[in-house]
C-alpha cells in the first residue's frame, strides 16, 4: 500500500476517538453572516459547541479557499496552495464539515467541491475567516455531547489538527452511541474504521461528516487518483456486515494538488490516509 513519510514520528494508536452522544439536527446558516459566525450560531442554538455537517448547496461569496500543495520544506510532507478568492457566488456541489475548537475559539475544517461565479469547477478547504453566506439555507449537521474535536499541534505532521477529545456533558442530549474520531496517516481508511468497529462490537455504523486527505485514490470503478496530496470529503458512508464480516462503503469527492476532481467509492485496502481524517461514527 502507498505511503508518504512524515516529518514526525507518530503514537502506536492510528485512531484517536471519544464516545459521546449525538443528534442529527437542521443547521441553518443565515445569509450575509461569516460562515463560521453562521455555523457557530446554528450549533449553539441546538446546544452544541461542536459536531460535522454536510455542505451539499451552499452558496457563497465572499469566498476564499485553497487547495493541497507540494511543500516547499521538510517540515511537511505536503502542504497548502496560495488563497484564492474567485468572484461572484460560488456553490458548493458536496462537501463536509468538521465544527470544533481551535485556541480555545471555534473554528472549522471543511473541504467540497463547487463551481464558481465564472462556471469553473474547483474545490478545496474553505477558509473560515474569508467566507460569507450568500443565501439562507439549512443542512444536515450532527452535534456532539461528551465529546469536541479540538485542535491541537501534531508532531507526527506538524499541523495543528482536529482531534476528538471527552468533554463535559452538554444536557444537549442523552441520543444514541457515537463516536467522534481522527484516522492517522498510513493506514488504510476503510480498514482502520472496521477494525475500529469490530473490537467494539459495532454490527453496523453510519458515518457523518467526513473530512480528510488520502494518499492519491483508488475507486471502485476502476478509477484512480495519482498525485498523492489530496483534499477529500465524505458524501456517503456506510460500515455494516453483509455476511462476510464489516464492509466499508465510503463514497468521497477530492481535489488533488494539480487541481483535478474526482469522485467515488474507496476501495478497501488500498487508500492510506495522508494526513488526517475526521469523522462521526453512530452506532445502529
Amino acid at each position: 500500500m502507498r505511503r508518504i513519510e512524515q516529518p514526525g514520528t507518530g503514537a502506536p494508536e492510528r485512531v484517536q476517538w471519544a464516545e459521546c452522544h449525538g443528534l442529527v439536527f437542521p443547521m441553518t446558516l443565515q445569509a450575509g453572516l461569516p460562515l463560521l459566525e453562521a455555523v457557530r450560531r446554528s450549533f449553539a442554538a441546538a446546544g452544541f459547541v461542536s459536531g460535522v455537517a454536510k455542505l451539499d448547496g451552499l452558496k457563497l461569496a465572499p469566498f476564499a479557499y485553497v487547495m493541497p500543495a507540494l511543500s516547499k520544506t521538510p517540515e511537511h510532507a505536503a502542504f497548502y496552495s496560495e488563497t484564492f478568492r474567485p468572484a461572484g457566488v460560488s456553490q458548493v456541489e458536496v462537501g463536509a464539515m468538521t465544527f470544533g475548537q481551535r485556541d480555545g475559539a471555534p473554528f472549522f475544517h471543511a473541504h467540497a467541491l463547487w463551481t464558481e461565479g465564472s462556471a469553473r469547477r474547483s474545490g478545496g478547504h474553505i477558509l473560515p475567516d474569508e467566507t460569507v453566506v450568500a443565501e439562507t439555507i439549512t443542512l444536515p449537521a450532527v452535534g456532539l455531547d461528551g465529546a469536541a474535536f479540538v485542535a491541537e499541534p501534531d508532531s507526527e505532521t506538524n499541523f495543528k489538527l482536529f482531534g476528538p477529545k471527552l468533554a463535559a456533558l452538554l444536557d444537549a442530549t442523552r441520543n444514541g452511541r457515537f463516536f467522534a474520531l481522527r484516522v492517522k496517516p498510513n493506514v488504510d481508511f476503510c480498514g482502520a474504521l472496521e477494525a475500529f468497529c469490530t473490537e467494539r462490537g459495532i454490527r453496523e455504523a453510519l458515518i457523518h461528516g467526513g473530512v480528510g486527505s488520502t494518499i492519491g485514490a483508488r475507486f471502485a470503478d476502476g478509477g484512480a487518483v495519482e498525485n498523492f496530496a489530496t483534499e477529500v470529503a465524505i458524501t456517503e458512508g456506510r460500515i455494516a456486515d453483509g455476511g462476510e464480516g464489516l464492509r466499508a462503503a465510503i463514497d468521497v469527492a477530492l481535489v488533488d494538488y494539480r487541481g483535478g476532481l474526482a469522485s467515488g467509492r474507496l476501495v478497501r485496502g488500498d487508500n492510506p490516509v495522508l494526513m488526517t481524517f475526521e469523522l462521526v461514527l453512530e452506532a445502529r
